[in-house]
This record gives structure tokens, sequence and C-alpha cells, in this order.
């Protein structure tokens, strides 16, 4: 089935004629349309359904010029939605399998020839120029500390104000726990700040590592319903800063702190009972891991504990080639292994892998809770970041959720043992984590 043009200017002068011939030739092969796309001088392609899903909204032929550019990853999709070419109006994660569509085609040279007539035949529009997030550049050697340094800026440094917008009120960055799925996001981090301190079977004035603690909702949570003694490292000065204060504001700075620190720096050897890391596993790189895993385990006690909570990949899936969006806008130098490979290392430090759990579900809630409250506040975040960074979350939260939701990326909460003379010491059941 196809439809007409909705003729609200001149298609012919305006190139939209062109464009809606490129996406007639894209969409060939793709299933039931159900999304329209308008054009940059009004015109509408409507969708094959009465109600779309979305719109596609190209709004300067660039965005073709760079939809139709050589591509193996999604690069050249993302900068057109980053820059403002390309928009989503409506559920922007129910366009990600066209987007992965669009990505994953391998076009025969006969229809690249077709594609490129039509291009050639769009006239060339003025831009209206715009501030655009500069891709991460960094400097120094993969995974040295001052170039995790810098990947680590680049991300959470780009403004407190902009991340309690749309965080919950504890500003936990990472994956929620949900009982049901209509249950608020302020309940759902709650619940999961006490599952990691139950997991970890903290007790009063145990010495509790959060490695990677963003604003210490954490080490917070711990100190104050568990009695604990938590000190939090990240590499963000933002997030210590805002950590610190929030520390000081419920004056809890007796047993609980925040420093700028690489856990690579850490020398308190058998210093800490519990050790946690949540959603800064991703960022320490495969080359790095073994590293990772026997750090922690010198600075945990024999008997103690470590809870890993990170994002994995699939084993299946091939690395990327080249930058990525997440990689060039995103996580720079971030870099997911499979939950199998993790593990290994693990292993291989001395650990004992004790308890492994998947919390994808819980993933796929936390995002759409994320971009909907992004969205709902999107004049008060262009108060503090400029469009472009806000485009770039717009599209990183959809996008995340959907890869959670069609099972492309998982996340795993794992409890690794470091035994004491061959003795666990833990529960013969986890009934203890359930109460």
């Amino acid at each position: 089935m196809t439809t007409p043009l909705t003729r609200q200017a001149q298609p012919a002068q305006s190139g939209t004629t062109q464009a809606q011939a490129i996406f007639r030739i894209l969409l060939a092969d793709y299933h039931r349309r159900d999304f329209a796309i308008s054009f940059w001088d009004g015109s509408q392609w409507a969708s094959e359904t009465d109600t779309p899903r979305f719109t596609l909204i190209v709004k300067h032929p660039d965005a073709l010029r760079r939809m139709l550019k050589t591509s193996t990853n999604d690069l050249s999709l993302s900068e057109a939605f980053i820059s403002g070419d390309l928009d989503v109006e409506g559920d922007i994660e129910a366009a990600m399998p066209l987007a992965n569509y669009l990505i994953s085609r391998h076009w025969p040279a006969l229809t690249m020839l077709r594609l490129g007539k039509h291009l050639l035949a769009i006239p060339r529009l003025e831009r209206v120029p715009r501030n655009e997030r500069p891709p991460a550049e960094l400097t120094g050697e993969l995974h040295s500390i001052e170039r995790d340094r810098q990947a680590v800026t680049y991300h959470y440094d780009v403004s407190n104000e902009f991340y309690a917008l749309w965080l919950d009120q504890q500003m936990v960055y990472s994956c929620a726990y949900f009982e049901s799925p209509d249950e608020g996001l302020d309940e759902a981090q709650a619940r999961k700040l006490d599952y990691l301190c139950r997991k970890l079977r903290l007790r009063p004035g145990e010495r509790l590592l959060d490695i990677g603690c963003g604003w210490g909702g954490l080490i917070l949570h711990a100190a104050e319903k568990y009695g604990a003694n938590a000190l939090g490292i990240t590499l963000s000065k933002n997030q210590a800063t805002l950590a610190g204060e929030r520390i000081k504001r419920v004056g809890l700075q007796d047993r609980c702190r925040v420093e700028v620190c690489d856990y690579r720096d850490l020398d308190q050897v058998s210093g800490f009972e519990k050790i946690v890391s949540v959603g800064m596993f991703e960022h320490v790189g495969e080359s790095q891991l073994l590293s990772y895993f026997r750090q922690a385990w010198r600075l945990l006690a024999p008997g103690g504990v470590f809870l890993n909570h990170g994002i994995a990949n699939r084993a299946i899936d091939p690395r990327p080639k080249g930058p990525t969006f997440i990689s060039r806008f995103v996580f720079p130098d971030g870099d997911l292994v499979p939950i199998s490979v993790a593990l290994r290392y693990a292993e291989e430090a001395g650990f004992e892998v004790r308890d492994v759990e998947s919390l994808r579900e819980h993933y796929t809630l936390t995002l759409r809770h994320w971009t909907r409250r992004l969205e709902s506040c999107r004049d008060q975040a262009l108060r503090v970041v400029d469009d472009s960074i806000y485009r770039v979350w717009r599209l990183f939260l959809p996008g995340s959720a959907y890869g959670f939701a069609a099972g492309l990326l998982n996340v795993y909460q794992s409890l690794l043992l470091k035994p004491g003379e061959g003795r666990s010491g833990l529960p013969l059941t986890r009934a203890d984590w359930y109460r």
C-alpha cells in the first residue's frame, strides 16, 4: 500500500518528491510502516496505519545525505539527530527498529546508484548555525588513569542540575528494582539500594567500599540504614562535590565520605569487609578487567564479598566496527563484555562466584521512566544544557531501553566471594534477601 505525498508546499522545488522516492526504496522490504514521515517543507508521507506510533521528521536534506553515507553502525543517523536535521515526534523508542533496519542493510550497487540519483536532485538548502555537543576527544593511553578521568568527566560532569531533573530523588544513575511495572521510579530505586545492602549482608560497623559511587545514594543508604562505614570513590568532581554536600546535610560525615579517586590508586589492603560497584564496570575495559578484579580482591578482607553490577552484551554479537554513537557522544572508551567473560576474569583473580542475577526487564522500565521524565522537563533541561546535549540523552535513553527490551543488552548482579580458608561463611539460602 502506498499513500500520496500531502502537498502543503511545492515538493518539486523543495526536493521532497525525491526524498519520498528515497524512502520508498529504503523501505521497500520493511514490515508494515506504522509511522509517518514529515519533510522540511511541511509535506508528509502518511502512515499505513490509522494511528502512527511516531512521526519521523526530516528537517533538512542533510539528514538524508548522512543517512546514506556508507556506515556499519549508528553514527551517521545519530549525528543527524543530534544536529537537529532529523527528529522524532511521539514514541522515540518505537523508532529504534526502523533505525536498526536502516543501519543493518547492505544495499546493492544498483540500488545505491538509484538512491544517489534522487539525492543529487535535492537542492542544497541553507543551514541555521547550531551549537552541537562535540564528540569525545580523549588523549593518552587507552584506559590509563588520566584517560579514564577524561572519559568520566565527558559524561558525568555535564551538569548535576541536568541529571537531577530526570533521575529519582536519590539521583541513582543505574538500574532500579521494581516490584511491579506500574511502580514509581523513586520507590524502585530505594528498593534497589536496599536490595544491594541485603545482598551484601551489611552489618553495623562494617567497612564498605563503593567503586564508582556517583552522587552517593548507595553509601548514604548503607550508612544511614545499615550502620556501615562507607567510602565512595568517583572520578567526577561534580559528583563528589554534590555527594559531599548531601552527606553533610544529613550529618553522616562520621561514617560516610566520598573521594575523587581511581580504584587503582587505593592501597587499603584487606581494608573492607564489603565492596560494591554499580554501573562503573562498563568503563573498565576488557584489557583491565583482570586488574580490576585483582584490585577488588586485594582490598577485600578474607570472607568478604564483592557485588559487581554491570551491563553486558551478548557473546554471539560481533564488536562494533569503528566509532559508534555511544562511544563518540555518550560513554567514550566504554567496553561491554559478555557475563561469561566477566566471570572468567573474576575467577582468575581468585573470586568464587556465588550468585548471578539478571535485571534486564528492570533496566527497560528504568530507562523508560528516565525518558519520560527527561521529555517532560525539556524546557528546564534547556536552561542548564544546550539543545544538542539534551538530544544526545533523548536518543541514548530510549535507544538503551529498546536494547534491553529486545534482549540485545543485559545487566547482571554478580556476588563474588573471597573465601577464608575454604569457608564461605554465607547462609545456605537467599531467604534473607527477600525478607
